[in-house]
């Protein structure tokens, strides 16, 4: 049965091992950390933070191109992944217990993602090594439609591969060329093309934008909006502009250092956020305006991102936090709800609110 929430995740965690100071020992990096979100069928859930934070690497996770190291991906409806050491949840996000009140785990599922690949595409960052150059377009993009036995004769596989790029702004006469001939922004349209041609219902869209120039972007972002209308899609948009990410976010997921610290509706979080490290992010959104521009103050952020390796204790925001008190490095703050589908995990959100 189809559910009101295509994607769901639970206390995800990905942890990629280091060497230690010794020959046997290890360390961890912990890149994604407990971090929790659901994306509603048909929109789309922007997620920002600056380099580093863990968010691609949130993107990459719940398509399973990293094994999680624990946790729960749920996709429509059907458990994809669980590491059997979370709580279930009902619809209304409440942990599921039994007579005598206790949590109840759900089982170590982990199905194959064959059947979800079609359902479930990423678009990469980097359009100039995410094409493999010996290959042209055309099978760049008809090597999916191969994978999955999408069409029965050579010429329907054509004709799939020539209605995608069209869609995306490219020509009949671009499918027998190679990467090397396109400029990065007809590349990174090929990439989407890629992503089109399974049909798919849920896309992660991996800055998608970033390595393109400015007069790009804009087509880019809004050929994502129209195909979503054309579609039905369903979005994960990651990026490190606030400014990109709230126009074509309903929701927004701000990250710091491999964890939520602030999530909630697009308005919300740009005018009403809670979390000194959003205000600081938001501070930075150039305005138009001049004179508002001069009225409007920027947050610098003081020192560097601390190393995931060895994250400090209680907040991890608090080593740059112009706020932080004593009881931010005694204890990690509650991730909570501070209004109508607003969260954030800060000691003082309602301070700032």
């Amino acid at each position: 049965m189809a559910s009101d929430q295509l994607v769901e995740v639970r206390h995800l965690k990905q942890y990629f091992p280091v060497s230690g100071d010794g020959f046997f020992s290890r360390n961890w990096v912990k890149a994604v950390d407990d971090v929790s979100f659901s994306i509603p069928r048909g929109s789309t859930l922007g997620l920002v933070g600056e380099s580093g934070c863990g968010k691609t690497t949130t993107g990459r996770t719940l398509l399973r191109l990293y094994e999680p190291t624990s946790g729960r991906i749920v996709y429509d409806g059907e458990t994809i992944f669980d590491s059997g050491d979370v709580p279930l949840y009902d619809e209304r996000g409440s942990v599921v217990t039994d007579k005598e009140g206790k949590p109840k785990y759900g089982k170590k599922t982990k199905v194959s993602m064959l059947p979800y690949r079609r359902k479930m595409q990423i678009i990469f960052q980097d359009p100039y090594a995410s094409l493999d150059p010996r290959m042209t377009i055309g099978d760049i993009v008809g090597e999916a439609i191969d994978i999955h036995h999408l069409a029965s004769s050579q010429e329907e596989r054509r004709e799939k591969i020539i209605r995608m790029l069209e869609r995306v702004g490219l020509n009949s006469e671009h499918a027998n060329r190679y990467p090397h001939e396109f400029s990065g922004g007809q590349r990174q349209r090929v990439g989407i093309a890629r992503a089109l041609a399974v049909d798919p219902e849920f896309i992660v869209c991996d800055e998608p934008i970033s390595a393109l120039d400015v007069s790009i972007q804009a087509q880019v972002i809004n050929m994502l909006e129209d195909l979503q209308g054309e579609f039905g899609l369903t979005y994960l948009f990651i990026a490190h502009d606030l400014s990109v990410v709230k126009h074509i976010s309903k929701r927004i997921g701000v990250m710091y250092l491999g964890k939520l610290v602030e999530m909630g509706d697009s308005n919300e979080i740009t005018f009403h956020s809670c979390h000194p490290y959003t205000k600081s992010l938001i501070s930075a959104i150039p305005i138009a305006d001049p004179e508002t521009s001069r009225n409007t103050h920027r947050i610098v952020l003081q020192g560097d991102i601390p190393s995931p390796v060895n994250p400090p204790s209680g907040c991890r925001f608090r080593t740059r936090c112009p706020y932080a008190e004593k009881c931010c490095a005694e204890r990690e703050p509650e991730w909570k709800e501070v209004g109508p589908g607003h969260f954030c995990a800060c000691h003082f959100a309602d301070r700032f609110r």
